[in-house]
């Protein structure tokens, strides 16, 4: 029975062999779809799978469904009265509504503070535009 010899490596540059096909002068480069070849050229090709405003109202669609039944499974387990003050006021609520009732508060408030700083932001870049 006779061995066959197992072939000797090729030596290469450091960097391994895909190193060598790119820094030779004389390599092509290896084939690539159209939409690389439109990022390296500067010509646009149309994706078919790009996002759309349709694709957008349905992601959000899906989303504000999961979050309406996340909040409909709150109230649902939370439905013991509690009593709530509040700047002299006070009386009963369930649980579930008082919560909420802060939640939308404080996002309001984090809403007004933003916008506020929005508007901050767009004067001071009016301004500078105009020097």
């Amino acid at each position: 029975m006779s061995e066959n010899p197992t072939p000797s490596p090729e030596p290469t540059r450091p960097g391994g062999p895909e190193a060598d096909a790119d820094t030779r002068p004389d390599a092509t480069p290896p084939a690539t779809n159209s939409a690389t070849n439109s990022a390296t050229t500067g010509t646009p090709t149309k994706d078919p799978l790009r996002g759309s405003r349709t694709s957008g109202i349905w992601t959000a669609v899906v989303g504000f469904g999961l979050v309406l039944l996340l909040l409909v499974i709150f109230i649902a387990q939370n439905t013991q009265s509690v009593s709530v003050s509040f700047l002299g006021w006070s009386g009963t609520a369930p649980l579930a509504v008082a919560l909420l009732i802060a939640t939308a508060a404080g996002l309001f408030l984090a809403a007004v503070a933003g916008s506020l700083r929005i508007l901050q932001l767009r004067r001071r870049v009016r301004r500078d535009a105009r020097r």
